[in-house]
């Protein structure tokens, strides 16, 4: 018999990259949720170690806790940026902020490029190497990767997570998050959460649509309560990882950004985690 993961609410902070530390770890509280995956992009920037102990210290003397260091450290690119022009991200310079900060599970972007794209240009194969290495780098820390669920990346259809998971990057400490792509319908949806349940790891939660034309619209969560029903109930029957010991469903992106909105689609999240 598997052992299940609790499911915990939280905030993805980047939702409010406007807003510091401080003020997030309050509005969080106000929330009544439990957990903060830190972006590191604002708010604790690879590489800042002081600013990880300091925000480390904050969320456990606020009663919460850390789900996860919200990386963007992008698999096969991140570490060879500079010779393109760009700011380069060293894997070991995010895994020692991670630790700093106490975040059991480092966000992860698998590529930069969709699969079709990745398939057309044969660099596939090399984000899958460097998803390995830095999976069994993380593992020594004891700190747990897990990939972005997104467009753009090899987790960008159903079928190629599911081949880049079971087939390809073959590694006990590497997970996915998920997140309903954009567009997809409910049953493609549950479709493919339930074929990354084991590989599970937290989720990003959100109601959206697609605009005619292109773009999204941000919805109230409670617009899309029945299929968020059906997700979480999937999450929650998931295995245990092996790093940790919570599953979090986090808040992220709510509409108008304001934290009236924020205030209100945590109601909605705590009752739909109340009713598992």
């Amino acid at each position: 018999m598997s052992v299940r993961t609790p499911l915990v609410s939280g905030l993805v902070s980047i939702t409010f990259r406007n807003l510091n530390p401080t003020e997030i770890i309050e509005l969080v509280q106000r929330a009544e949720l439990e957990v903060i995956e830190w972006g590191g992009d604002v708010h604790v920037p690879h590489g800042d170690l002081a600013r990880a102990r300091d925000v480390r210290a904050r969320t456990r003397d606020a009663g919460l806790a850390v789900a996860a260091y919200g990386s963007y450290y992008r698999a096969a690119y991140s570490e060879q940026a500079q010779a393109e022009g760009h700011d380069a991200i060293e894997f070991m310079r995010v895994l020692e902020t991670a630790v700093m900060l106490g975040a059991p599970a480092i966000r992860v972007w698998a590529g930069r490029q969709g699969s079709a794209d990745a398939e057309a240009a044969g660099t596939r194969s090399r984000v899958v190497e460097d998803l390995v290495r830095i999976a069994e780098l993380a593992a020594g820390a004891g700190v747990q990767v897990a990939t972005e669920f997104h467009g753009g990346t090899l987790t960008d259809t159903n079928e190629s997570a599911r081949r880049l998971f079971f087939e390809e990057a073959i590694h006990p400490n590497l997970y996915s998050y998920w997140q309903p792509p954009v567009g997809m319908s409910e049953a493609d949806c549950l479709a493919g959460l339930r074929a990354m349940a084991p590989k599970l790891s937290h989720l990003h939660v959100f109601q959206w649509s697609r605009r005619e034309g292109g773009g999204t619209d941000a919805y109230p969560l409670s617009e899309g309560v029945g299929r968020w029903q059906e997700f979480l109930s999937v999450a929650a029957a998931a295995p245990a990882t092996a790093l940790t010991k919570q599953r979090a469903a986090m808040l992220e992106f709510v509409p108008g950004g304001t934290a009236e909105s924020f205030l209100r689609e945590a109601r909605t999240l705590r009752g739909l985690l109340a009713a598992l």
